[in-house]
């Protein structure tokens, strides 16, 4: 078993795939002038979506009826997994790193969903090894890629109910600013204390104000008693507009579970090309091979040249977010590596314990898929909703775990470190 992992290892590095990954990877390092056309990565994106699901919905519509169940049961399965390796991320990030609470839920709900290129640079491997999979994985592509969305939701609106501050620091991180500004008060019978924001507004004579930070305050001598009961009366007034601002305030704040969010989450670009080419693939092939032979040529025959270019495109991209890392600290930087292999691990042993219970072993390819759904991160649909609900966390520290450090470790060395770990489970726990 060993020999063959050594095997599997060096002839997988040495794949047309990975090296046109290090071939991207080199461009930052050795400062070669290209730049990727964005245009090109996004039709390459959408063809590599489009092709997933298409040759997915054509080998749905050739199962059976009891494969079909199960492989709803399977789906059901892999949603739960990715929703419990999410929380289970954030768990650990917790207690590991010195992240912020905000960025920790965010990077957990990264690698509480799966990533589109380490699946199809998954199953460019095993096509080309003729190893076998089942035939509804590129379905679960897409249902293993919402729960990290729900997870990171969720762990961020439970911080904001606990006191984060519009900046994503919670009460007692370094950096919190309360919401609320300071009570202003009459100091003795000669001065009065008031906040930064009111300056120039209650007192414009030509007084100057020292500011020292956001919430600063000054003391100012008002030498009559008639002034200064009028700018009692002045501050006053400016004390029940601000009251009444602050109460109106949490009304108009939209619920985490949004109308919208919700439509990002569920019905984003990436999910949308996905299930529609799931869905043309089967109605074109229940109405017979002959109906979908010539759009193979596009979709399936030419698949692996576009994920080569792809692969060039993703290997730039890792290497320039590795820079991110600078600031994070050793223990994230681990957590990028070792965390695939954890997740992984728990995604093959659920997998084999759904063989088990149906009575039907499946094949390596299977595991192999399913491990990398469960041990990759999540760096297109994760970051849409980010960018839209969660604008406190970091935008760069999860995108560099997940493209920098998570992708770049399953595409070179996870997938044959999961295949190993599949054949040993299988071994030493057959299905009979």
């Amino acid at each position: 078993m060993l020999a063959d992992f050594l095997h599997n290892f060096a002839h997988n590095l040495f794949k047309p795939l990975l090296l046109f990954f290090y071939m991207g990877f080199l461009i930052p390092i050795l400062k070669v002038p290209f730049e990727f056309p964005k245009a090109v990565y996004q039709g390459l994106t959408l063809y590599l979506l489009v092709a997933i699901g298409w040759h997915g919905g054509e080998e749905l519509a050739s199962l059976s009826l009891a494969e079909f169940g199960q492989a709803l049961g399977f789906m059901g399965i892999g949603f739960v997994t990715n929703l419990c390796i999410g929380l289970f991320a954030y768990f650990i990030l917790q207690r590991t790193t010195k992240l912020r609470q905000v960025d920790a839920a965010t990077v957990a709900g990264f690698y509480g969903s799966d990533s589109a290129g380490t699946f199809v640079t998954c199953l460019g491997v095993i096509a080309a090894a003729n190893i076998a999979y089942a035939a509804y994985m590129p379905v679960m592509l897409a249902v293993m890629e919402i729960p990290g969305c729900l997870v990171a939701l969720f762990l961020v609106s439970r911080l904001r109910q606990k006191g984060m501050d519009p900046h994503g620091n919670m009460p007692y991180e370094p950096g919190f600013q309360p919401a609320t500004q300071p009570a202003l008060e009459m100091a003795g019978g000669e001065a009065v204390e008031y906040s930064e924001e009111l300056q120039g507004e209650s007192l414009s004579q030509g007084n100057a104000y020292p500011s020292h930070g956001h919430t600063a305050t000054a003391v100012v001598d008002l030498p009559q008693t008639g002034t200064k009961r009028q700018l009692a009366a002045e501050l006053d007034v400016a004390d029940d507009l601000e009251i009444e601002s602050d109460e109106e305030e949490p009304s108009k704040k939209e619920p985490i579970f949004s109308k919208e969010l919700l439509h990002e989450v569920f019905l984003n670009p990436g999910l949308y090309l996905l299930f529609g080419g799931i869905v043309i693939g089967f109605l074109g092939r229940l109405q017979g091979e002959a109906v979908t032979r010539a759009d193979d040529t596009l979709f399936v025959n030419i698949f692996h040249g576009m994920l080569c270019l792809f692969l060039l495109e993703m290997g730039i991209t890792a290497c320039r977010r590795l820079k991110d890392l600078k600031t994070a600290g050793w223990r994230f930087i681990l957590f990028g590596v070792l965390a695939p292999n954890v997740f992984a691990f728990v995604g093959i042993v659920v997998a084999h314990g759904y063989s088990i219970v149906l009575g039907q072993p499946f094949g390596l390819g299977t595991y192999a898929l399913f491990a990398v759904l469960c041990g990759a991160a999540s760096y297109i649909a994760v970051p849409a909703v980010q960018r839209l609900a969660i604008p406190e966390a970091s935008p760069t520290l999860p995108l560099a775990a997940s493209l920098g450090l998570t992708f770049t470790y399953n595409v070179t060395i996870g997938i044959p470190v999961y295949m190993l770990m599949a054949q040993s489970i299988m071994t030493a726990f057959p299905v009979t």
